[in-house]
């Protein structure tokens, strides 16, 4: 059974989109086959890795309005094993058009249903808020990645994402988890870093990974390439934690903690 896991922080830059797309590349270089689905009408992830949401003619959007079905829009990657349901430009509409659907938070859900077990893995990238696509995100997965941005004001917004997770337990969907937490751009030098890490690791009721992604100038470079960390530089500090998180979370799944 493939496991779908959302990458979700409705905080903006904290490292979400750089998360789902070399988290993925990374677990189909261990030799897992991955879809990332870029639910965010940004189209970061799409970007990202090398496609151009503006020129795609099919996508996530036209999955989640029922006109066509997922195998219809996955593309290939550059990585063996690697490929992505792509976010269009129609996407932005979505939101409103979704309001007046039956059983709107499941469209995602049930799009997801046929192409589930053709991946070990597949990753949803959500946006950065908690509207009615992220909820659709959030009833497809099996359980959450949350990253958590290495500064005191990123671990305010946590209460609220974790109440929402809650929400959706209790209302649509009782059996999705909390995978656990990633903590992103992190700086040894400062000090205020070193404390966040310290609280998360104390007070975040769920797991805590051990990996840590640093600042990374590599890893901001790597989008505008249309490349994953692994393609761009995967000797950068940056490359190396994402492939520590990688075998961390294909642990996880075979010795559960």
């Amino acid at each position: 059974m493939g496991r779908i896991i959302a990458i979700v922080n409705q905080k903006g830059g904290v490292g979400k989109t750089t998360t789902a797309v070399n988290l993925g590349a990374y677990l189909a270089w261990l030799g897992k086959f991955v879809l990332l689905v870029d639910i965010d009408p940004q189209g970061n992830a799409s970007s990202g890795l090398g496609v151009d949401p503006a020129t795609v003619v099919k996508g996530v959007y036209d999955v989640i309005i029922g006109q066509l079905t997922a195998r219809d829009i996955i593309i290939p990657t550059i990585h063996q094993g690697y490929k992505v349901a792509p976010a269009t430009q129609d996407l932005a509409g979505a939101r409103i058009e979704l309001v007046h659907l039956e059983n709107r938070e499941y469209m995602l859900a049930k799009a997801l249903l046929e192409i589930k077990n053709d991946y070990d893995y597949v990753i949803i990238d959500c946006p950065p808020s908690l509207d009615l696509l992220t909820i659709n995100g959030l009833v497809a997965a099996d359980e959450i990645l949350i990253p958590v941005q290495a500064e005191y004001l990123a671990l305010e917004g946590l209460g609220q994402l974790l109440n929402t997770v809650e929400l959706i337990k209790q209302n649509l969907k009782p059996e999705l988890g909390v995978l656990g937490a990633v903590v992103t751009m992190y700086d040894k030098r400062n000090k205020l870093s070193q404390q966040v890490v310290k609280d998360l690791r104390e007070h975040f009721p769920h797991h805590v990974f051990d990996t840590i992604v640093p600042r990374n100038v590599r890893l901001t470079e790597a989008p505008s390439f249309g490349q994953s960390i692994l393609s761009y530089d995967a000797r950068s500090v940056g490359g190396r934690a994402y492939e520590q998180l990688a075998r961390e979370i294909i642990t996880k799944e075979q010795y559960p903690f």
